[in-house]
């Protein structure tokens, strides 16, 4: 039977950052079986490793929620990355080179901590005023509170928000019904002397994501490119969850890196066949 693992990611501790399961050589298994399992395992997002179709890639790899397919994410991109080396894989070059529904996306390894290059965003710019007073509702907030927003989407569509403080991004209580299909990130900066320079919530799907690769990846290409983050910070996300996630984020180049640590939970077998 294919080899199974689930995998913590964006934490050091086990159960402190965003789960992912992954199943290994699910090359034959149909699109509705994975989209299947994916609704059963319940998680943010469930990942299948598969041959790569593109001579430049390690393995090719296929996200889903509970409820679609993606094309890129970043949580699942570290934790499949962590899964695929755990069970023996060995990168031709020095970094690995991961295959998805964006194309081909860099993982380079330093130390314990994974990180992957940020793809191209699909869509950036201003957000119009009448989608920014329905997150704005949605969120509970007010004029006062969004310093700037940004279209933010390399895969999931986010629409990113900038709050004039961490403690305002702590404070968001979603009315999910109200922002409707929207895919919100917000960020505010942390105060003077904190271990993090942002305190990052993201909303998708009617539920809160505890620690999301993908916006932060968008996240930094748009503070780091408007001067208003360090070429190199740290993001929490997942407090309100009782998570730890920790989120280090780097520009290099003109590449924006997105790493964490990664922790291997569960070993074992699946039968979906």
């Amino acid at each position: 039977m294919p080899k199974f693992t689930q995998v913590d990611v964006f934490t050091d501790e086990l159960t402190r950052g965003n789960a992912l399961a992954v199943v290994h050589g699910a090359d034959g298994l149909s699109d509705e079986r994975m989209a299947a399992f994916a609704r059963w395992t319940n998680l943010s997002e469930t990942t299948f490793l598969l041959q790569p179709s593109d001579p430049a890639a390690d393995y090719r790899v296929r996200i889903f929620t509970p409820g679609r397919e993606l094309p890129f994410a970043g949580h699942p991109t570290l934790g499949s990355a962590r899964a695929w080396l755990a069970a023996g894989g060995e990168p031709k070059a020095g970094h690995l080179v991961q295959e998805c529904g964006a194309g081909l996306v860099r993982v380079r390894r330093d130390g314990d901590r994974l990180a992957f290059a940020a793809p191209p965003l699909r869509r950036s710019g201003p957000v119009d005023d009448a989608d920014l007073a329905a997150v704005k509702r949605g969120l509970h907030l007010g004029d006062a509170d969004v310093l700037d927003a940004r279209w933010a989407d390399n895969g999931p569509g986010w629409v990113a928000l900038l709050l004039r403080d961490a403690a305002t991004v702590l404070a968001i209580e979603p009315d999910f019904g109200a922002l409707g299909s929207f895919k919100v990130g917000v960020a505010g900066a942390q105060p003077a002397g904190s271990d993090t320079a942002f305190e990052v919530r993201a909303f998708s799907d009617v539920v809160e994501d505890p620690v999301t690769g993908s916006l932060n990846a968008a996240l930094g290409q748009w503070l780091i490119g408007d001067g208003i983050a360090p070429e190199s910070y740290v993001a929490a996300q997942g407090t309100r969850l009782g998570r730890r996630g920790r989120v280090h984020v780097e520009r290099d180049g003109d590449d924006v890196w997105v790493g964490g640590e990664t922790v291997v939970g569960i070993r074992g077998e699946v039968d979906l066949w």
